[in-house]
């Protein structure tokens, strides 16, 4: 089991049945790439108008179901149907379709009423917890992406240049907006904060920094101290580098096994290319 991947949960039978329950954007793709490289048997439930054609062409039609977004009653109809072991959940739905354009079966407006507070931990958590009562297990959104993840030290060069004070100042800041579930990324710069992620996620964070006149800035991406690993675990992407140059910001830290780069080696060569360097640290 170790060999398929260190994220699958203890007891799980690796040659099981795992649903990629995808979004947007390459890490659906990734994930399902890594999965069929260690020989997982993964089918596909997608998102209308969401999930990349060209992925759900990579699938048999007996190997895939698609949903609207909103159906919680459709989408357990569909792991049943596709014999799902596990499932995992991989890439964004377009943020204002959270909002607007959106309509919602009657099992998730129940489900939606029944929480005290609607946040990506609330909102997620309970879905997988009407996945679970299936029988099918939620697996850790790091699973098969085992080589994707930030890995510790310099991880564009010898030396990143990012000091001891710079470091442990924006790991605290960005432990503390996760803990808050603002955001999960900061970018700091000489002891003050210059930005700080929210619903407009790292990328708009990034461009907004090009205004502040901000020098020697740094992102700092970090998992949240009681991550839930199942869901809204932090990426970082080829159009994350390009935001951070947009945006002034040469340096990245992020934290070790917690950040899924997207993809690693595409991710590493482009930050060189662009003179960015990324840096791995550890958890708290």
């Amino acid at each position: 089991m170790a060999s398929v991947s260190r994220f699958l949960p203890p007891g799980f039978d690796p040659t099981a049945t795992v649903v990629v329950i995808a979004g947007k954007g390459r890490y659906p793709a990734l994930l399902i790439e890594c999965a069929r490289e260690r020989g997982a048997q993964v089918k596909l439930l997608s998102f209308d108008e969401e999930t990349d054609p060209a992925l759900i062409a990579t699938f048999a039609a007996a190997d895939h179901r698609a949903i609207p977004v909103g159906k919680l009653g459709q989408m357990l109809d569909a792991l049943k149907e596709l014999g799902a072991a596990g499932a995992v959940m991989a890439g964004q739905v377009t943020p204002r379709k959270l909002f607007t354009g959106m309509v919602p079966d009657l099992k998730l407006v129940a489900l939606m009423a029944s929480l005290p507070e609607r946040n990506a931990e609330s909102i997620f958590g309970a879905i997988s917890a009407e996945i679970e009562k299936l029988g099918v297990r939620m697996l850790d959104a790091r699973v098969f992406l085992d080589d994707h993840l930030a890995s510790p030290g310099c991880m564009t060069g010898w030396a990143c240049g990012i000091g001891d004070d710079q470091l442990a100042f924006g790991t605290r800041m960005a432990r503390e907006m996760a803990r808050l579930d603002v955001g999960q990324s900061v970018v700091t710069a000489k002891g003050t904060v210059i930005a700080v992620e929210a619903f407009e996620g790292t990328d708009g964070m990034l461009r907004r920094c090009a205004q502040t006149g901000g020098k020697e800035m740094l992102l700092t991406k970090a998992a949240k101290h009681s991550q839930d690993w199942r869901f809204d675990v932090p990426c970082f992407g080829l159009k994350t580098l390009e935001s951070m140059a947009e945006g002034g910001v040469a340096k990245a830290a992020l934290e070790a096994d917690a950040v899924i780069l997207i993809d690693k080696p595409a991710v590493l060569a482009r930050a060189k290319q662009l003179g960015l360097d990324l840096f791995g640290f550890g958890p708290a």
